[in-house]
């Protein structure tokens, strides 16, 4: 019998640990974002998340059950958890129960499921599931409750968030910057927004604790921040009126949930650390040319989605040196 070596999909786990031991920590390492938004948004939070998380663990199961057939239980490895919580993070706390559920039928059966299953699927598939839902029904996706309604849901008090006011000045509205809450106030969270992207500190909890159990390693959120950091600061100090402060940028919208817990998903992020600092790199220049130049207020979902289409060429061309291969002689 000859003796075949075989390379299983993606996502590669390169130590002692399991696939479903990292999902499961990446859960743990949600949790602090799930609790600030429990104290900023309240029921809403909760109804949002659970439905979510249930809707994405059933379609899978009916999915693998009755279309593909199968016998195994994938949704016990946690990823179909992950992405409903991830997609939860990325909706209003308001949002209608029905285009939740939508949501998650397009995460996991276009986004996920289509392409085979955990691994094979080269678009993140929460992300997925976001931008369907803002193209498709752009108003409720764009109607922010203010936080402190603890005990409403879908008739909460709505009001602009954040990133809305940044393109108001973007669009000549001079004191529109002015309303928007202190670099401090965005950190901790009180500011409005979807549900896991009000609390700064919190998702660096999560960074902490990802990278201490390396279940993550640094390359790709260090390189995002880092990237967005210098370019806001440089539009910044050209025009301080109109443009907001690189932290501003940092604290607000999805981008430090972007940069943490989606942009470094295995499955459709580069394998190599050089072609994670590339990935990381264009992930936060592109968004902010769309925050600042394009017709959307956030672009950290489309930035990672772009990003995700061209893993597989950053994988070709920053390939590690193979074991045992000698240079050629020039």
């Amino acid at each position: 019998m000859e003796n075949k070596f075989i390379v299983s999909l993606s996502p590669h786990v390169h130590s002692g640990d399991s696939v479903r031991k990292n999902m499961y920590g990446v859960l743990i390492a949600l949790v602090p974002a799930f609790i600030m938004s429990l104290v900023y948004f309240g029921l809403g939070a909760l109804i949002v998340t659970a439905t979510s998380v249930a809707a994405c663990v059933f379609f899978e199961w009916a999915i693998v059950k009755f279309l593909m057939k199968k016998d195994t239980c994938t949704v016990c490895d946690g990823s179909a958890i992950i992405t409903g919580v991830l997609l939860a993070f990325n909706l209003p706390s308001n949002l209608p129960l029905w285009i939740i559920i939508i949501g998650a039928l397009f995460a996991i059966g276009v986004g996920k499921m289509s392409f085979g299953g955990l691994g094979n699927n080269p678009f993140n598939p929460a992300l997925l599931g976001r931008v369907f839902l803002l193209l498709s029904f752009p108003v409720q996706m764009t109607t922010w409750p203010v936080v402190g309604q603890l005990t409403t849901y879908a008739d909460a008090t709505t009001g602009a968030t954040p990133l809305a006011l940044m393109s108001q000045a973007l669009h000549g509205d001079v004191a529109a910057l002015q309303q928007i809450p202190t670099a401090w106030e965005l950190f901790i969270g009180n500011n409005g927004g979807s549900l896991g992207e009000v609390s700064a500190v919190a998702l660096l909890l999560g960074l902490a604790y990802m990278l201490w159990k390396k279940i993550i390693s640094w390359h790709i959120p260090v390189s995002i921040i880092l990237t967005v950091l210098v370019f806001t600061y440089i539009l910044h100090m050209a025009d301080p009126a109109k443009y907001a402060c690189g932290l501003t940028h940092l604290f607000t919208g999805g981008l430090m949930l972007g940069a943490i817990f989606m942009a470094t998903d295995y499955a459709t992020s580069p394998m190599t650390h050089k072609g994670m600092l590339i990935y990381g790199v264009c992930i936060g220049l592109l968004t902010v040319v769309i925050r600042v130049f394009g017709a959307y207020p956030e672009g950290m979902s489309f930035a990672i989605l772009i990003m995700n289409a061209f893993t597989p060429l950053i994988n070709t061309y920053c390939k590690p040196k193979r074991f045992g291969e000698v240079a050629k002689k020039k």
